[in-house]
């Protein structure tokens, strides 16, 4: 159906559709924006177009200027990547008015589980637990308080569209309820265009577990074990492993079968991620679908020795899900997010990497576009590398990533490894006692 790829996207992922595109034969067009001139992906694909300035909302956020690159370069098919246009369903629609595949879920897929409230009362009519909450739009403080007032605070308001911690506060008690209300909607407002909020009962020491799924489009789905996504900091993964060590076997069963019936369920197609809250009690709840390739992803990969990017590439291209059902997790696996930023405040520090050395051996595995004298811009996300390390247990797991994360070398810039090593080296962490309050204890006991 397609023959060459347009990737809408940059960084480390858009070299690791390059590099699943190139296993399948077919052509690549990378496009960059005039701070990404001289960034790794246009180097590595076949054909390269600059979509404009350096600001996303003029490139990388532009469908014109990326829809009018695809007819130069005549890609016949666009992958979204993370982030950006990914899980803009308007995407998705123009492709299809313009004869080009695009490879992710459906634009009706994407505007119902794109809009938090709409994906909650779906989950509900398909019997997947949900958080107890609102089950309509909430627009004025009134109807918070009175939906507050009877689940109990704390609890979250959370923007409906978006993600990455935009629009989300928790609210501890009925009387700053009205103030936290206004900032939510007003962070929303800026960061989506829509100040719409939903409210939901707020869970304490929960665990953030999600569930990835593939279908292809002709009704097979699969999913797979949980990745443990609780290291976090103000919403932003920081680690993320497979598979979590609160997770027992028997609920595993269970949320990974319910992940994959209500994905059955609502006929998704390509890749996505159910995304749940998990109680101390070992209650799951689901939170939202990510219908696009996670970050994470390659945890997976790693655990089951898939190329989920080839799959997803296949099931565009009308194929039939290839991966086999009776899959067994081998292993343990951990990722950590290398950012270009201080460890300590966490600021952002772009700017010329100097020098470079990355880690490597059996059971490493690492995703990055950056290189030596690479100019990081500050335009864009911070993340510059992902290092992946996997042994056959969880302690032997983190021993190699702490041996990978000291055997790296990344001059010119700060980074935040000396925060990874802290977290791989604390005793909580070690012994898997932790969930999504980790970091804010972790970071308040370390600068004591």
């Amino acid at each position: 159906m397609f023959s060459k790829i347009l990737i809408a996207n940059r960084g480390e992922i858009a070299l690791r559709i390059i590099r699943a595109a190139k296993e399948l034969g077919l052509k690549t067009v990378a496009v960059y924006s005039e701070a990404d001139k001289n960034s790794l992906h246009t180097m590595l694909a076949d054909e390269k177009i600059c979509i404009g300035p350096a600001k996303a909302s003029e490139s990388y956020l532009n469908i014109p200027n990326i829809l009018s690159s695809a007819e130069i370069t005549k890609a016949d098919a666009i992958h979204p990547g993370y982030g950006f246009l990914a899980e803009n369903p308007r995407l998705p629609e123009i492709c299809e008015t313009s004869g080009i595949t695009f490879i992710g879920p459906s634009a009706s897929i994407m505007r119902i589980m794109g809009d938090k409230n709409k994906a909650r009362q779906e989950m509900k009519r398909v019997k997947l637990p949900v958080i107890p909450g609102s089950d309509e739009i909430i627009d004025d403080v009134s109807e918070a308080k009175k939906l507050a007032q009877k689940i109990g605070c704390p609890v979250i308001l959370k923007a409906t569209s978006g993600g990455g911690g935009k629009g989300m506060r928790i609210v501890r008690s009925a009387a700053n309820l009205e103030g936290q209300f206004s900032i939510a909607q007003n962070e929303a407002k800026a960061a989506f265009g829509e100040s719409s909020l939903y409210l939901e009962k707020y869970i304490p020491r929960a665990h953030h577990i999600e569930i990835q799924v593939i279908g292809d489009k002709k009704g097979n789905v699969l999913a797979f074990g949980e990745r443990e996504c609780s290291i976090q900091r103000k919403y932003q993964k920081v680690l993320e492993e497979t598979p979590s060590p609160f997770i027992d076997d028997r609920l595993r069963k269970k949320i990974i079968k319910a992940a994959q019936e209500a994905a059955h369920s609502i006929g998704y197609e390509s890749l996505g991620t159910f995304e749940f809250l998990v109680d101390e009690n070992r209650k799951f709840y689901f939170m939202e679908v990510n219908t696009r390739v996670q970050v994470e992803h390659p945890i997976t990969e790693m655990v089951y020795g898939i190329d989920l990017i080839k799959e997803q590439i296949k099931i565009a291209k009308g194929e039939k899900l290839s991966i086999p059902h009776d899959l067994k997790l081998n292993g343990h696996c951990i990722e950590c997010r290398i950012n270009a930023e201080d460890a300590e405040t966490f600021f952002p520090s772009p700017g010329k990497i100097d020098f470079l050395a990355l880690p490597g051996g059996e059971g490493i595995r690492i995703d990055s576009a950056a290189y030596c004298n690479w100019e990081i811009p500050p335009d864009y996300d911070s993340l510059i590398a992902k290092i992946v390390a996997r042994a056959p247990t969880r302690p032997e797991a983190i021993k190699k990533m702490l041996t990978a994360l000291e055997m790296t070398t990344i001059a010119g810039i700060k980074t935040n490894i000396p925060l990874h090593l802290s977290i791989l080296s604390n005793s909580d962490f070690i012994k898997g006692n932790y969930d999504i309050q980790f970091m804010e204890r972790f970071l308040r006991n370390k600068n004591k």
